[in-house]
């Protein structure tokens, strides 16, 4: 946690309570505009109908038009593979003479919603409960659009001679991978180029404390089929002499751990170097772990979730129990996601699993190894001047110290990023908090942080336009 306070001391001519203010006047408009784009399921996943990520696009192009933002554009970029990526909005707004330029990003696109029955409330109809909104996408990740659209209108409506150049990007793919991401890039490196980019898709430490994340976990993911038989057989027959394929795979994933937990591969980066810590009650809280359960790891619980390996099974094809007869399984394919700590090579994570998982003891099976995804980790540089303007911007808005943090999560496309644009600040800022679950079913925004987060980027901007960076 930051210590020095008395940075934050003064207002730098910026009239903190107009904005405040103005925020809260517009709260009701700007949470049915969040509540409208949440009614939107753009989804970018082959197995989800293109035209919703079409029209979620087009909506919010059409609310970047509303506060009077010129060369609004919809773009899109091949991927590597050939195939058309999802469509990006870019807007922009000329620097005046001497001011800098922000880019803005976030991301239009959702995750799947999954089974509905696991929804209190409808997947994508905006629900509001008690000091929460409910909703796919409603913190992941269009409050981050909403954050940056408000304040920019908030600045355009109370600060007197805004000058500071402002470009919104908000993609169409980042669930997907960002697939396009690199060209998309490159292809607009005129449009995009900036002297700091604010990123509004991680979190805050808790509801009620702000904070900016310093550190991200890169990922990498993998399939792996284990095959024991040529084809399918009576389980009563031939069970006994043949051990199939789903208990030889769970051997395998038995093997990723050890007894307490910890993760089992070799030549994988782990750190202790956190400097704030969980309480494991919170912990508990947030996570929805059961009280029976051990935690795994060792070390602080902010070290296991920032700057050490996890390992997770995150699918498996084999027949449903609904569905299961007497027969001995040939072959189980699952995936495997990994997220590394800052430091870790993807590729080299990925060789050492494989090289793991295929040095397992399997009576013989067939392991087929099938590296899918690969993202970098993101180490921030904590002392830079746009931090230094965020950290005052966020105790404004909140009314307590911000706390420097990790996030467990993976942003890979931070990497491009800093690769196009070397000499950019980067800010990774959000608007969720450890109950928000993005990505499961029930994700939620804490409403007060939402405002709080748009008051604090407004903030932000302003002390920009007055002192640059």
């Amino acid at each position: 946690m930051t210590s020095d306070t008395s940075a934050y001391a003064n207002n730098h001519g910026v009239d903190i309570q107009a904005l405040r203010q103005h925020v809260s006047q517009n709260f009701d408009t700007i949470l049915q505009e969040l509540s409208d784009l949440v009614a939107i399921p753009g989804i970018a996943w082959d197995s989800f109908d293109p035209a919703d990520l079409e029209r979620s696009a087009e909506a919010v192009a059409a609310l970047v038009e509303a506060i009077g933002v010129d060369n609004v554009e919809i773009l899109r970029e091949p991927t590597d593979q050939g195939t058309m990526g999802s469509p990006a909005v870019v807007a922009r707004r000329a620097a005046q003479p001497g001011k800098p330029t922000v880019l803005l990003y976030a991301h239009h696109d959702v995750q799947p919603p999954g089974d509905p029955a696991d929804w209190n409330t409808p997947a994508f109809t905006a629900t509001r409960v008690g000091e929460r909104l409910y909703g796919r996408g409603a913190a992941d990740d269009k409050a981050g659009i909403m954050v940056h659209i408000a304040a920019l209108r908030a600045v355009l409506d109370q600060v007197a001679d805004f000058g500071v150049g402002v470009t919104f990007f908000f993609e169409g793919e980042e669930e997907a991978g960002s697939p396009s991401f690199r060209n998309f890039l490159e292809a607009h490196q005129e449009k995009l180029a900036a002297d700091v980019i604010i990123v509004a898709d991680s979190s805050n430490w808790a509801v009620g404390t702000p904070a900016l994340t310093n550190s991200l976990r890169g990922m990498a993911a993998a399939e792996v089929e284990v095959r024991s038989m040529k084809h399918a057989v009576h389980s009563g027959m031939f069970g006994g002499p043949v051990l199939d394929a789903p208990v030889l795979a769970a051997k395998l994933i038995a093997s990723l751990h050890t007894a307490d937990g910890s993760v089992a591969v070799p030549g994988l980066v782990a750190k202790d170097i956190a400097e704030v810590d969980y309480t494991e009650e919170q912990f508990r809280a947030d996570s929805g772990i059961l009280d029976s359960m051990k935690l795994a790891g060792t070390g602080k619980l902010t070290d296991r979730l920032w700057n050490k390996p996890a390992l997770s099974v995150i699918g498996m094809d084999m027949p449903s129990v609904d569905k299961s007869s007497n027969t001995l399984i040939p072959s189980v394919r699952f995936k495997i996601s990994m997220r590394l700590a800052p430091g870790q090579d993807p590729a080299s994570a990925l060789n050492a699993l494989e090289e793991h998982l295929l040095k397992q003891d399997l009576h013989g099976a067939q392991v087929k190894f099938t590296a899918t995804e690969a993202g970098n980790a993101y180490q921030a540089a904590t002392q830079s001047s746009a931090t230094t303007a965020a950290n005052w911007a966020l105790e404004q808005a909140w009314g307590t110290e911000p706390v420097s943090m990790g996030l467990g999560g993976s942003i890979p496309f931070i990497a491009d990023l800093l690769d196009i644009f070397p000499q950019a600040q980067i800010l990774v800022t959000g608007v969720e908090d450890p109950d928000s679950r993005a990505h499961s079913a029930n994700e939620s925004l804490h409403l007060g942080d939402f405002e709080n987060a748009i008051v604090a980027e407004a903030l932000l901007l302003a002390r920009m336009n007055n002192h640059g960076l």
